[in-house]
């Protein structure tokens, strides 16, 4: 294979020339934008023409607090989120048990993944709480009911945090009181995000200097710059991914394969497989060779010999957890890549029977 297929997009997707064009706008307005003289009102009026173009892109009303990306914004919040309680969804990103505190308590989900509202109810019974929960799971792909599940957190009186790495730009944002957000999943750089405030009077101000004393330390500008243009392209047809996603996962089921999740809504964006008598390691180390680049789950667990959370959340049988495999599609994959992985996905499955067919004859 001549030319590389990446398929982990939903890790780090590439950035899009607009998002680098935008970029280097920012680094000629190099100065501080927290600085009096003009250099520096100069900066401040491009990262609030950033500020605005996320709103825009949106369709967001209310405050836009620059962040380093998605996990800084959910720490933000589960540290000072102005109620006492606190819970999230049990195959949350890995930054939220850690954001949320050892107090916290855990929503279980079901076989689909989705989130048990008869326990989310029961938290609410409690009195004022946090709530923080994914738009999409970043291993599989699941879309929990937010609207359904926000009104439900507003009429009890509580606050919804909703993670929404993986669906800004890709489907309409969910009705929450905060929401956080990065730019490299969606076409932008790496290293800067934003978290989304319905009202700031919800949140404690930290004391610092910059983003009305929300957060400390000189803002990115070259990175607003950018985060703001990969939004506003939307480079993501949905309608196309879903098409993909449908080959992909079609593909595989003819190879034996199961996919997760696959009574539950999910995101065009993401496909999550597992090959019988697989083992992840093994896959993804013979697909890379292959010049195939795929996923175990999210970037930041994926390398560490342990079983993924999500999976043992939604209660996934030890051995389709054992060969999981996401693959995440990006602006520019298409048809082709998918036939590549299925060939190959193909040929491994091909490799395994073989190799069972030789134990039962051992035997």
């Amino acid at each position: 294979m001549t030319k590389r297929i990446y398929f982990d997009h939903a890790a780090t997707t590439p950035v899009i020339g607009a998002a680098r064009d935008a970029f280097l706008r920012g680094i000629d307005g190099w100065s501080n934008p927290n600085s009096p003289h003009g250099e520096g009102r100069a900066a401040r009026a491009l990262l609030e023409e950033a500020r605005e173009t996320i709103k825009i892109a949106l369709d967001w009303r209310h405050d836009v607090i620059f962040t380093s990306g998605a996990s800084e914004s959910v720490e933000i919040v589960g540290k000072r989120a102005c109620v006492a309680g606190r819970a999230y969804g049990a195959t949350e990103h890995a930054i939220v048990p850690f954001a949320m505190g050892e107090q916290a308590e855990v929503l279980p989900v079901d076989g689909n993944g989705l989130i048990d509202e008869a326990a989310l109810d029961a938290v609410l019974a409690k009195g004022p709480a946090l709530i923080t929960i994914q738009q999409v799971n970043n291993e599989t792909g699941i879309i929990q009911p937010l609207d359904r599940i926000a009104a439900t957190i507003r009429a009890a009186g509580s606050l919804l945090l909703a993670d929404c790495a993986q669906g800004a730009s890709k489907m309409p944002l969910p009705d929450a009181d905060f929401i956080a957000i990065c730019a490299h999943k969606l076409g932008g750089p790496p290293g800067v995000g934003a978290l989304l405030v319905r009202d700031l009077g919800t949140l404690e101000p930290c004391g610092g200097g910059q983003e009305k004393g929300y957060r400390r330390g000189t803002q990115d500008v070259p990175g607003a710059l950018a985060f703001a243009a990969a939004l506003a392209a939307k480079p993501y047809d949905m309608a196309r991914m879903a098409k993909l996603r449908t080959r992909l996962e079609n593909g595989a089921k003819a190879l034996g394969a199961s996919v997760i999740g696959d009574g539950a809504p999910r995101a065009a964006t993401i496909g999550a497989v597992s090959l019988p008598g697989a083992n992840s390691a093994s896959l993804l180390v013979q697909l890379d060779l292959a010049g195939i680049a795929v996923s175990a789950g999210s970037a930041c667990a994926s390398g560490k010999a342990k079983a993924s959370h999500v999976l043992a959340a939604m209660n996934v049988p030890g051995d389709v957890a054992a060969g999981f495999l996401r693959l995440s599609f990006g602006p520019d994959t298409n048809d082709a890549d998918v036939d590549a992985f299925l060939a190959e996905y193909g040929r491994i499955a091909a490799r395994l029977g073989a190799n069972a067919s030789d134990k039962i004859r051992v035997a």
